[in-house]
């Protein structure tokens, strides 16, 4: 599919940034965009390599009609490589078979383009963060390097240092329930705008996975849990299990906890303006009177700690029997 910077929504002072870099003939070997997760920075990383190459490009446009364009509108392009992660990232093996393609030159195009996604998690393997540094440090020529990675961190700086940074922001809450398909309510698509903090990629998974409404579920129950209920540990075990039967959505499950949390920070220190759950005022409401602010901060701590376990393939269960037990006792 060939995509346009123009069909590429929000994200103006990135476009702007690199088509000037482009109009100026003053490119980087190695660009690192940099933002949430689903703003469209892999969608500008593929239009931005089809630009480049495009024979006769009209006003920052791709032409659409040249060799160039009909081969990345059939995602057939020899000369643009995107390195998909494998598991828990890209693996040493992947890195090392595009060391060696980049010893050759392009097969026809006037710059090759690598993408590599989702680089933050690449990171956690440093053999491959160490491989990937040599590439950044000897470019071949006639290559251009674009990493993606989440604004969170956890990105070598030796990385950072050898690449042209540019910010990916969120969308607007409008911009995003544009996005969304046309069966999703106007009211709806303003929430999963808000609960996926300007993502759109984000907001359409939790609309496909139901988690959304699992969200609500969660959250009403952990509203309910009281320490001097004498049901509240059978309680906990119960929601723990049930959390964990999400599997591979449990993490986003648990950064929406934490939206949650941190909206009970802001009406603890008594400042509503930026709910991001204002669909759950009622219940924001409730709990809000059973949280200090320790307790709040400890809380996110916990989250924290459990999306990290995660991380760590640390049995789900056990994992969410002790971070619900651990918000029971940091409330009140």
């Amino acid at each position: 599919m060939l995509i346009s910077l123009s069909a590429v929504i929000g994200q103006t002072k990135a476009k702007h940034f690199l088509l000037s870099c482009h109009a100026k003939d003053k490119m980087s070997h190695a660009y690192l965009f940099k933002g949430p997760g689903g703003v469209g920075k892999k969608m500008t990383a593929r239009a931005f390599a089809a630009l480049i190459n495009c024979s006769a490009p009209r006003d920052s446009e791709v032409c659409g009609h040249c060799p160039s364009c009909k081969k990345f509108a059939s995602g057939n392009h020899p000369d643009l490589q995107v390195l998909e992660p494998q598991g828990a990232g890209i693996k040493i093996d992947q890195v090392r078979a595009l060391q060696k393609d980049l010893t050759y030159a392009p097969f026809e195009a006037r710059t090759r383009v690598v993408i590599l996604p989702d680089i933050h998690d690449t990171m956690r393997r440093p053999e491959v963060a160490n491989s990937l540094l040599k590439t950044l440090e000897e470019p071949p020529p006639h290559t251009l390097l674009i990493l993606t990675g989440d604004e969170a961190g956890g990105i070598l700086p030796t990385i950072l240092s050898r690449c042209q940074l540019v910010p990916f922001a969120p969308l607007t809450s409008r911009e995003v329930a544009g996005l969304l398909p046309a069966e999703v309510a106007a009211e709806e698509g303003l929430t999963l705008a808000a609960v996926a903090e300007g993502s759109p990629g984000r907001a359409l998974r939790l609309h496909e996975s139901g988690l959304l409404e699992q969200r609500r579920q969660m959250i009403a129950d952990l509203t309910a849990l009281r320490p001097d209920n004498p049901e509240a540990v059978e309680q906990v075990y119960n929601l723990a299990a049930q959390a964990a039967d999400l599997k591979e959505n449990l993490p986003e499950l648990l950064d929406l906890l934490t939206t949650w949390l941190r909206d009970l920070l802001l009406l603890n220190l008594q400042s509503a303006a930026n709910l991001i759950n204002h669909d759950l005022t009622a219940l924001l409401d409730q709990d809000s009177q059973a949280w200090r602010h320790p307790g709040l901060l400890a809380a996110i701590d916990h989250v924290r700690q459990a999306r990290r376990q995660l991380q760590r393939n640390c049995n789900r269960t056990l994992v969410c029997e002790v971070l619900f037990f651990a918000l029971l006792r940091e409330k009140w």
